[in-house]
């Protein structure tokens, strides 16, 4: 089981990352570790341990916002 989720960004502090949905992704329930894939030109998918070290390294201080979708 999974929980989906995007990301909106409501100021590009980089320059680099773009405003409005820059990703989505998902939970995974059982381990709470977390995929997402960035959009736009240079789109990837990294894996993190949890949700908490994605909004530590992508949060920007409140500058991006994680919605769940479901």
């Amino acid at each position: 089981m999974m929980r989906r989720f995007h990301f909106i960004r409501l100021e590009d502090a980089s320059g680099v990352s773009g405003c409005g949905k820059v990703a989505e992704g998902c939970v995974f329930i059982d381990t709470g570790e977390v995929v997402v894939h960035w959009l736009g030109e240079h789109n990837c998918i990294n894996i993190y341990h949890s949700l908490d070290d994605v909004n530590y390294i992508h949060g920007h201080n409140g500058k991006t916002q994680i919605i769940f979708d479901d």
